[in-house]
């Protein structure tokens, strides 16, 4: 254990990128400025990964990067079980977690949340023996993570930018996945363009669309697609942004459950775990493990 606060950011994503040579003394700065004493390093994705495991016995460790490296640090922190603290800043594309927890997306915020020492227990969950932090989908949203990913290889541009001919192109070939989901409130064969499984209740009134209230609930939120052809999806696109998407018309299934089986006639299926896509077995899991993730974070608002 070392006096210093370990700061491990992946230096290679998101808004750590953008900033190069730069990011090492703001980091410094907003640290220095918070009154704390750090040991920076700016590692890739499979340095930090190594350095969390070496990092045993801390009460803190500090990650910088988006969704996708936070659900890494986090499920070596909740595997180990030593209840090490895992503070955040939120270098992402997105940062959905760090804006649901009430982390300012600035790092002199950032850090000032992170001298505060306030903590949260938080649930994450699983799909199979994979975790996820935010959401997870099978269908057409792995799919054009697959296609915008290629993008960006191919022609070097922004996340964003490749974002727009991938959904194009995802949208011009819809795949339509049958599922049989199992679960406490009984069993249903569903047929949809994308499931959706969030960890927590994702709210889809208007004015909340796509917001977690909570989480720290214990429970999944699943949501079934309902449209399957093209100018439906679009539609129901709109409708999501607006928040005036409609439970009977919308979707195949929807509720929250602690846990739930996904099987189905193919053998495998692609799944984008908060944002990253990987290829899971059938049948597979998902599960929610209450409690399991300690951060540190703004206290979250009296209800």
């Amino acid at each position: 254990m070392t006096d210093a606060i370990p700061v491990l950011i992946n230096s290679a994503g998101g808004t750590a990128a953008s900033k190069g040579d730069a990011l090492a003394g703001e980091v410094r700065t907003a640290f220095a400025t918070a009154g704390l004493q750090i040991d920076l390093r700016l590692l890739d994705a499979e340095g930090l990964r190594d350095a969390v495991k070496e990092l045993k016995g801390e009460r803190l460790i500090v990650v910088g990067g988006g969704d996708g490296t936070l659900g890494c640090a986090a499920r070596i922190l909740v595997e180990r079980g030593e209840g090490t603290a895992l503070g955040i800043l939120p270098l992402g594309t997105r940062n959905h977690l760090a804006r649901e927890l009430g982390i300012p997306l600035d790092l002199p915020g950032a850090a000032k949340v992170i001298a505060a020492r306030d903590t949260r227990k938080i649930d994450v969950a699983w799909a199979a023996d994979r975790m996820f932090l935010n959401n997870a989908s099978i269908g057409l949203y792995p799919q054009m993570v697959e296609l915008r990913e290629d993008t960006r290889r191919r022609h070097k541009v922004t996340k964003w930018l490749a974002a727009i001919p991938a959904s194009i192109a995802t949208l011009k070939r819809i795949r339509h996945h049958r599922l049989r989901l199992r679960s406490a409130e009984g069993a249903r064969q569903i047929v949809t363009p994308m499931l959706f499984v969030g960890n927590n209740h994702y709210e889809i009134e208007q004015g909340h669309p796509g917001k977690r209230s909570a989480l720290d609930d214990g429970l999944l939120s699943v949501f079934a697609i309902g449209p399957s052809h093209r100018f439906q999806l679009i539609g129901f696109a709109i409708r999501s942004l607006l928040g005036r998407t409609q439970r009977d018309r919308d979707f195949a299934a929807i509720g929250d459950v602690a846990e739930m089986e996904v099987s189905g006639p193919s053998r495998a299926v692609d799944i984008a775990l908060d944002g990253e896509v990987t290829e899971l077995q059938l049948p597979f899991t998902f599960r929610i493990d209450p409690l399991a993730l300690t951060v540190v974070a703004p206290p979250p608002p009296v209800a």
